[in-house]
């Protein structure tokens, strides 16, 4: 009866757990009075119905704890397992029984006596874990309902609350549960707390099963923790972080632990990373303003999982949550977190997890616990969308959660990894339980924490859970000889209009794979991009970007047209989506500020979010290019010189020694002489070229020979001039030179008349400089350039001499050189008269030359460099641009748009057609083309008759001295003779009386080559001496 009274309080209370107690110590006894005293005070409605409720509960629950939990519940409906009201639940029980159903009852308490052994493990929770706790209950509940597990054993939780950080009543409650005697402890989460736990299980020699980050790299003896190494998750954030792509990047961490989890991305050279860390209140938008100064757009966040929606809404109020920013999160919960106010933003936010919602094991603990609450009136947030099985969006269980502060029904499951960790950690624990009870009987025995006692199965029972392997919530568990948990398998997943989606896995041995493919992530910017209105930057530049000449007032992107319109307007309707344009506050196109340290114009715009395209005259760079991200270029071009046309250049009065140079001439001139006298020495040592004066003399005492000195001159210079002679060869020596000669003359006048055709008919155009090594050798003419733009650039980096040269001289011109704008050098050049040359972009160039006919361009390309549309960094519409305008240059589009705006708008075209008019008239040879040809007549001219009046005055001379008369005598009857016209016939002078030494005759010798003739018997048919 004592224990009877026990049972039974004053007013009539039964305790249940001494009841329980009796049917655990097999007592059929008590349990009979128990029984007894319990019916007594049931009233007999409430004991058919508790009795029936039992016995159906106790067939279907063969575990111990369901049959206890049927017993309690079948007298005290509300009063449901799991939900802790103290140690004691409580029944009034004050009215008449029957007999009847005490014997039913009595049947059923001893066949509840006849269960297997016991097995205690305890649980140490902090006062906010009661989801762990829920999950090491209906853990222990999944064991016992196994049959094929722990066949000679049953799990029992001993629960223990202990306040975080609070080592002293840790070790207490730890030292109460060894003392009831417990085969395993579980938790707490507390690092610190968890600590002197582990030091007493090492001494004790008890299991001690975490499921909580810790950064230590070495582990105890007798402990095991469920949760990933930090290595390998590190080794997990670096996978995924290069497989992104990612190469500069901000890190912001909360505290130190932060600090450990990413320390392996800090170790990364290769990587440019900054480190900031949340302050200490609630309020972090001053922070990440400074980072979105800074021009971060790939954060790495390591927070707690309850900050992570603070953080990152506070991000979006700032301008830190577009589709140009890019987060990976560290934290394995964030499918727990509220994220429905990021969804339609299109950041890119990255995260790992564990546990796979989509698993079919997951998706039946979820609806057991679900279930399970609520038929003790309680709920648990189970969002359909993380339950369902196929993607549908469907849930398989049909499950209202109640709606709380920051939750919804789109992307959070209240199965954290540390929950889904209890669950697993009591799983492994029962399987390496069961393992070592089939080889051994295992007994737990009460230990005191100051004894010298150790349970003697702690051993053989921690090898066996690091040796045995389970599936679980987080996949497949085991561990290695150190029990650390390294080998996991990761899901990898992304933000999308639908909530998180998982895009890839990732293990230690193949890193980060992606599943979805490439043509699956295009559609999926395709799609977020239609009908979106994006913000281009421009400036205005003729012929990209100007003003519309028209007299009606225009809104809009109606106010603009050029070039770089038309193409912003041709791939928004290739990509589907909206622009609004408008002019850069400071009309640059970027040029980074020392002193500010910051880009200033379209460049800057995007750098500060306020613009999603750049468009223009803007050229990629190299420093350009490491800030923002351009496109494929949609125009190459490169640096050249604009400078006036040059003038005409004065004719030549010998212009027609013009198409043979100097040396040619020379050439010519030497070669002539040669030939005469080869000819000559020839023509002399070949007898052929002998011949008899009188043919009618067939024994003449002399023979003659045509080629004299004067008459090879002579031959060669008809040759030359392609005229005929009387002098023919006859020996085969001097024909072979003489055919030589012909054929050097043909090609030499040949090529001398068709380039004497060229040289009179082109106008020959005279320029002070051709090329940038022509300005770089003078000073005279001044040179210069767009300052800050991308020419400026090239001047100022170049390392080749002439280029650093250049730029030297045009630094240290005063005044400056340098334009602020590509008109206003284009100005300078037309004023300048000669004395000023401007540098741009061919492209520039070629437009101003179609209108402005006094330029043009001076040499060729000095590089080479491209036009693309800018975009800010880590733009997702890069690729659909770079297809677009791919597109758009395969159909002929962009060339179409070229000829418009160069050739046919604004005046194009002009220069061209007055070039094409004077092209296709022949220029008309004036005086001073041809002048030097009179010239050479009127010399010759000259020449002749001075030659004449000397051969005239020498005969004279020789006449007179002749016939003993004076000079002037001979002479006026020779011009007398000579200016009478009337006959062509002289008569010829008798000779005069012989003298004694014979008559006289006139000798007349020619090189050798003599003939003797009569003073007196000359006629006019003579041949002149």
């Amino acid at each position: 009866m004592e224990v009877t009274e026990k049972c039974a309080g004053g007013g009539g209370v039964l305790r249940w757990e001494w009841l329980w107690l009796c049917v655990e110590q097999r007592s059929k006894h008590w349990t009979h009075l128990l029984t007894s005293l319990c019916l007594k005070r049931t009233a007999p409605r409430k004991q058919s119905e508790a009795l029936l409720h039992t016995t159906n509960y106790l067939l279907q629950s063969p575990s111990r704890r369901s049959q206890k939990e049927a017993l309690q519940y079948s007298c005290l409906p509300r009063s449901p397992p799991g939900r802790r009201e103290g140690r004691s639940l409580f029944l009034n029980t004050s009215l008449p029984h029957s007999h009847l159903y005490r014997l039913l009852l009595l049947i059923i308490l001893i066949h509840l006596a006849g269960g297997s052994d016991v097995i205690r493990i305890g649980g140490l929770f902090d006062l906010a874990d009661e989801r762990q706790e829920v999950a090491f209950r209906y853990a222990i509940d999944a064991i016992n309902s196994d049959r094929t597990m722990l066949a000679h054993a049953r799990l029992s939780a001993q629960i223990e609350e202990i306040p975080p950080n609070d080592s002293f009543r840790g070790s207490r409650k730890v030292c109460s549960l060894l003392k009831s005697g417990v085969a395993a402890i579980f938790g707490p989460q507390s690092g610190q707390t968890s600590d002197h736990v582990q030091s007493i299980c090492d001494a004790l020699e008890i299991p001690h099963i975490e499921n909580r980050w810790d950064f230590r790299l070495t582990r105890d003896a007798y402990s095991v923790n469920l949760y990933p190494h930090p290595s390998t998750l590190a080794k997990a954030y670096m996978d995924v972080l290069k497989t992104l792509g990612w190469q500069k990047f901000c890190i912001i961490y909360e505290n130190n632990n932060g600090l450990v989890r990413v320390q392996e991305l800090l170790k990364n050279h290769t990587w440019q990373i900054n480190l900031r860390q949340l302050p200490n209140d609630d309020d972090y938008r001053p922070m990440l303003k400074d980072a979105k100064k800074a021009g971060v757009t790939h954060v790495v966040l390591d927070v707690e999982r309850q900050n992570i929606f603070s953080v990152l809404k506070q991000a979006q109020q700032i301008g830190m949550m577009t589709s140009y920013h890019n987060y990976f999160i560290t934290s394995l919960d964030l499918h727990t977190v509220d994220l429905e106010d990021f969804r339609h933003g299109g950041t890119n936010v990255t995260a790992l997890r564990i546990v796979d919602p989509e698993n079919q094991l997951v998706q039946r603990v979820i609806q057991d616990w679900v279930f399970g609450e609520l038929r003790y009136g309680r709920t648990i947030e189970a969002p359909t969308s993380t339950m369902r099985s196929n993607g549908s969006g469907e849930s398989s269980i049909k499950v209202v959660p109640q709606p709380t502060p920051h939750t919804t029904n789109s992307n959070m499951t209240f199965l954290k990894t540390e929950v889904a960790l209890m669950y697993d950690a009591v799983q492994l624990f029962a399987k390496a339980l069961d393992d070592l009870d089939r080889s051994r009987h295992i007994d737990v025995t009460p230990l005191e924490c100051d004894g010298d006692v150790t349970w003697v199965h702690g051993n053989s029972l921690i090898n066996y859970m690091k040796w045995v392997q389970v599936n679980g919530l987080t996949g497949l568990i085991k561990f290695d000889t150190e029990g650390f948990r390294r080998d996991v398998t990761l899901d990898i997943v992304e933000l999308t209009k639908d909530g998180l989606t998982r895009v890839g896995r990732w293990d230690p041995g193949s890193g980060a794979n992606y599943t979805r493919s490439y043509s699956e992530v295009q559609q999926g910017i395709v799609e977020s991009l239609q009908n979106k209105t994006l913000m281009v930057t421009s400036i205005l530049a003729a012929p990209y970007n100007m003003l519309r000449e028209t007299s009606v007032q225009m809104t809009g992107n109606d106010r603009y047209e050029g070039f770089c319109v038309d193409l912003i307007q041709e791939i928004s309707e290739v990509l589907g989506f909206n622009y609004t344009i408008r002019i850069a506050a400071d009309g640059s196109h970027g040029k980074y500020d020392d002193k500010k340290k910051r880009w200033n114009g379209m460049i800057g715009e995007l750098l500060d979010q306020k613009a999603d395209l750049a468009i223009g005259d803007l050229t990629i760079t190299y420093e350009r290019e490491q800030v923002v991200d351009f496109t494929m270029p949609w125009m190459n071009l490169g640096i050249t010189i604009l400078y006036r046309k040059p003038t005409k250049k004065p004719p030549n009065l010998f212009s027609f020694l013009s198409p043979l140079s100097l040396d040619v001439w020379l050439y010519m001139a030497t070669a002539y002489l040669a030939i005469s006298l080869l000819l000559f020495v020839l023509a002399r040592f070949s007898p052929y070229e002998w011949s008899n004066p009188h043919p009618c003399d067939q024994s003449p005492d002399k023979l003659d020979n045509e080629f004299s000195l004067l008459n090879c001159l002579w031959f060669c210079i008809g040759s030359l001039m392609q005229q005929g002679g009387d002098l023919l060869p006859k020996a085969v020596s001097t024909r072979i030179v003489a055919g030589i000669w012909w054929f050097f003359t043909l090609i030499m006048i040949s090529s001398y008349t068709a380039n004497l055709a060229a040289f009179l008919t082109v106008e020959r155009m005279e320029s002070p400089i051709e090329s940038a090594e022509d300005l770089a050798k003078q000073t005279r003419i001044k040179y210069g350039s767009l300052y800050g733009g991308s020419t400026w650039d090239f001047f100022a980096n170049s390392k080749m001499p002439t280029y650093q040269r250049m730029f030297s001289f045009m630094e240290s011109q005063n005044p400056s050189v340098y334009t602020k704008s590509n008109e206003e050098g284009v100005k300078r050049v037309q004023k300048g008269d000669g004395q000023y040359a401007f540098m741009m972009e061919s492209s520039s160039i070629e437009y101003i030359t179609e209108r402005y006919c006094d330029l043009t361009q001076v040499g060729g390309p000095l590089d080479s460099k491209s036009y693309g549309i800018a975009l800010p960094p880590g733009s997702p519409y890069r690729t659909l641009l770079n297809s677009a305008v791919l597109k758009l240059q395969e159909i002929g589009r962009l060339h179409a748009l070229k000829r418009k705006w160069w050739k046919e708008k604004r005046g194009g075209g002009t220069c061209q057609d007055d070039e094409s008019k004077s092209s296709s008239k022949a220029n008309e040879l004036g005086l001073n083309n041809v002048g030097g040809v009179f010239v050479v007549l009127l010399a010759g001219m000259g020449l002749a008759s001075v030659v004449a009046v000397c051969e005239f005055v020498w005969k004279s001379r020789k006449l007179a001295t002749e016939e003993h008369a004076s000079v002037w005598t001979e002479m006026s009857k020779e011009l007398k003779f000579a200016l009478s016209c009337d006959s062509s016939s002289k008569p010829v002078r008798k000779k005069p009386p012989e003298h004694e030494n014979g008559p006289s005759y006139l000798s007349i010798n020619t090189c050798g080559s003599t003939f003797t003739a009569s003073q007196y018997s000359f006629s006019s048919k003579d041949p002149v001496p």
